[in-house]
């Protein structure tokens, strides 16, 4: 009789060892693939080894020479400070008479050179010579008096002696003696007077030099010290020039003054112990040396090699790049012959180098020319051809 928990169409289930066959042949295929599959990945990549292999190797890289310069650490630099100001004559003269008068001549015209104590100019001095030629006639009459008093006292003196004439007398000729000697003084004193006139009435070059303004022509009468000629001393031309309070004195002994692109030497003259209140600064005269071809009024600028002290070394401009944040940088070469980037800090520019501050290692050597040919991290040799 049928067993009534059994359904008629349930099927079957599998055996335990058909489970395991089934099994066993999964793994099989399984492990058959990866085996394919690792040996066609062998194959393969002996094939490539092979073909790479048969390929000639390339030539290796050339090593790319570079120009290098040594560092060389310096305790300083030197700061060319330049100074503005002006030539101008150590002398000069605005020339007029003491007297008034009528100009007579002037003998010299505008850019003309002169001596010292050369004539220039005269007023005319024909009242001077007719009073000088009156007050000597009156001291010729009074002289003629007075030898003739001269003679009365001596003779008075005589008479008096011998009981002939009185006292009184000769009191009397002593008297006239003596105020003739008086007024004979006062016509020596008119007289020296009449000559000082004479003599004010011409004027002489004060020093040797070039007379630069003529503000008369002749004819004109003048009155005292109405302005005639005016000269400056061409042999000795000075520089004026306003030098900050920060400059040290000693620094300016002996300085470099360039004028219309020409550059002299020059040393100072005299250094004024007060301020300028316009321009706050100390007033320096410099005497030039061989400066004689030089303009006054023209433009000087004076060199004054300032030290600084401070450690760092000088590259050429060229050397010089601007990296990241505004940072500047070289391109060095260390003892390996590696480039390196160096990060440095500039103190101080001139038109073809500039003194940096920076660390740099034992063996380092900065690469000059052309540092845009290699970058950070490559090997160079160094260029020994120049």
């Amino acid at each position: 009789m049928p067993n009534p928990d059994t359904s008629p169409t349930e099927p079957k289930r599998p055996t335990l060892l058909s489970r395991l066959l089934r099994g066993t042949v999964r793994i099989g295929l399984t492990v058959s693939v990866i085996a394919l599959a690792a040996g066609a990945v062998y194959f393969g990549a002996s094939e490539l080894t092979r073909r790479a292999n048969a390929v000639p190797a390339p030539d290796a890289a050339a090593v790319t020479p570079v120009s290098v310069t040594p560092i060389k650490q310096e305790t300083s630099f030197t700061v060319d400070r330049i100074f503005i100001g002006q030539v101008e004559p150590q002398r000069s003269a605005d020339i007029s008479f003491e007297l008034n008068g009528r100009l007579d001549k002037i003998l010299v015209d505008e850019g003309e050179e002169v001596a010292k104590g050369q004539l220039l100019a005269t007023l005319d001095i024909a009242l001077l010579e007719v009073e000088q030629d009156r007050l000597t006639a009156s001291r010729n009459a009074i002289a003629a008096q007075l030898a003739f008093a001269e003679k009365t006292v001596e003779r008075n003196t005589k008479l008096i002696g011998q009981g002939f004439t009185s006292q009184a007398r000769l009191d009397e000729a002593v008297a006239q003696q003596d105020e003739l000697l008086s007024r004979i003084g006062e016509l020596d004193a008119a007289l020296r007077d009449v000559t000082v006139r004479i003599q004010k009435s011409s004027i002489e070059a004060p020093f040797a030099g070039r007379i630069t303004s003529r503000h008369v022509d002749g004819g004109e009468t003048l009155q005292s010290g109405e302005m005639v000629l005016g000269m400056v001393e061409v042999l000795s031309p000075q520089v004026r020039i306003g030098i900050p309070l920060d400059v040290n004195p000693s620094l300016l002994s002996n300085v470099e003054i360039e004028i219309a692109d020409a550059h002299y030497q020059a040393k100072l003259a005299t250094l004024r112990p007060d301020i300028d209140p316009l321009t706050r600064t100390r007033t320096a005269l410099f005497d030039l040396k061989n400066g004689l071809d030089v303009a006054f009024g023209q433009t000087a600028r004076v060199h004054v090699h300032d030290p600084v002290e401070s450690v760092g070394t000088w590259v050429p401009t060229t050397a010089l790049k601007e990296g990241a944040r505004g940072q500047w940088t070289l391109l060095v070469a260390d003892a390996q012959k590696t480039v390196r980037v160096a990060s440095v800090e500039v103190l101080h520019a001139e038109d073809e180098r500039v003194f940096v501050r920076g660390v740099f290692p034992d063996g380092t050597v900065l690469i000059d020319q052309g540092p845009q040919r290699v970058t950070a991290g490559q090997r160079v040799t160094f260029d020994t051809t120049e």
